[in-house]
C-alpha cells in the first residue's frame, strides 16, 4: 500500500523570468510543500474558483464538476501519484474505486469545485516535495499576502 499524504492548495505563484505559474501545494502535516509548473488556463480556472469569481459562461473545470455531479458520481480524492522525467501525473479517485488519470492541474481545478481531499505520494513528496526551512517562514507569508491580491486576469496571456 502506497503511503498518503494530505496536501492544501496554497495558491498559484508566478515563476521567474517567463512568470510561468506554478501550482504551490503544502503537506496538511508536516513542512513540505510541491510546486508543480502548470499552464496559464488552469492557473486561470483555480484562481477563479480561490477568488470566488463565477464568469458568465462555465470554464471547462465548471463543465466538469457539473457533469459529474448530473450523474451522480462521488469523486473520493485526487491523488498525484507519480513524477516520471520531470511531468506528474494524477488520478481522480471515484467512490467505486475506479481510478482516472488527469493532470495534477485540473485534477486540482476540479478538487477545489467539489471540496475534494489533495493527497500526494510520499514517493512523490521525497523527489520533489521542498522543505521549508523556519527562517522563511516570513517570505512565506509575503507569498500568502501576494495571494491574496492577486487577480485572475493577472494569468491572461
Amino acid at each position: 500500500m502506497t503511503m498518503m499524504r494530505e496536501l492544501t492548495l496554497i495558491g498559484i505563484r508566478m515563476e521567474s523570468p517567463n512568470r510561468a505559474p506554478v501550482m504551490m501545494l503544502r503537506e496538511t502535516e508536516g513542512y513540505r510543500y510541491l510546486p508543480i509548473s502548470i499552464g496559464s488556463v488552469e492557473a486561470t480556472a483555480i484562481a477563479y474558483e480561490e477568488q470566488g469569481l463565477r464568469p458568465s459562461r462555465p470554464l471547462t473545470h465548471d463543465l466538469m464538476r457539473d457533469l459529474i455531479q448530473a450523474f451522480g458520481v462521488h469523486i473520493e480524492a485526487v491523488e498525484i501519484v507519480e513524477l516520471r522525467d520531470a511531468v506528474f501525473f494524477a488520478e481522480l479517485v471515484l467512490a467505486n474505486g475506479t481510478r482516472v488519470s488527469a493532470r495534477p492541474s485540473d485534477s486540482v481545478a476540479l478538487a477545489v469545485r467539489l471540496g475534494t481531499p489533495i493527497r500526494c505520494t510520499e514517493q512523490v513528496l521525497r523527489e520533489a516535495g521542498v522543505a521549508t526551512p523556519e527562517e522563511e517562514q516570513a517570505e512565506l507569508e509575503r507569498f500568502r499576502q501576494f495571494l491574496d491580491s492577486v487577480a485572475p486576469e493577472d494569468f491572461s496571456s
